[in-house]
């Protein structure tokens, strides 16, 4: 069965597209996908693994189509962290004659 691994830093990301047998388990999956060797930072000891944004475990077993994403640490106290503003949108209706 296909299934997706993914992982992202701020300055690259990587999804890789696996075929595994029935009954893999998500650390199965992320260490036959060769994913560790790119990212040697990750450590699936302490980060956070998910299946389509829903937290999960290693031992899960996949499913057809599976997209399994290695969470990063979180760096900064997301409360901390001034939001940033976003653009103005352009007034409707174009300028005035």
């Amino acid at each position: 069965m296909k299934i997706g691994v993914v992982y992202a830093v701020p300055s690259r990301q990587s999804w890789l597209s696996i075929d595994v047998p029935e009954g893999t388990t998500v650390k199965e999956a992320i260490e036959k996908s060769g994913i560790l060797h790119q990212f040697p930072e990750i450590d699936l000891e302490t980060q956070k693994v998910g299946i389509f944004g829903k937290a999960t475990t290693l031992d899960t077993v996949l499913e057809e189509g599976a997209r399994i994403e290695i969470y990063r640490p979180i760096t900064v106290d997301p409360k901390t962290v001034k939001r940033r503003a976003a653009p103005e949108a352009p007034a409707a209706g174009g300028s005035e004659s």
